[in-house]
């Protein structure tokens, strides 16, 4: 598992990269934005990027043992 120092740069930097690869489908991130998922399943020991980002969520700072944010409120 990675330093709880390197996941909030990643997490930010994963949000970023997404926010530009959604406005072009053809946009020049799309590999870096890859890059940055792998770290993210590596850093948190998930398989996809969805797990990973809950997991790096549960682990940054100010993150409850109960914060039930992930569930779905339906």
């Amino acid at each position: 598992m990675a330093h709880p120092a390197v996941l909030p740069g990643l997490v930010e930097r994963y949000w970023a990269l997404s926010v530009l690869d959604a406005a072009d489908e053809a946009s020049p991130v799309s590999e870096e934005l890859r890059d940055v998922e792998h770290a993210l399943c590596v850093a948190t020991g998930t398989a996809d990027v969805h797990a990973a980002l809950i997991s790096a969520r549960h682990r940054l700072p100010g993150a409850g043992a109960f914060d039930d944010s992930v569930l779905d409120s339906h």
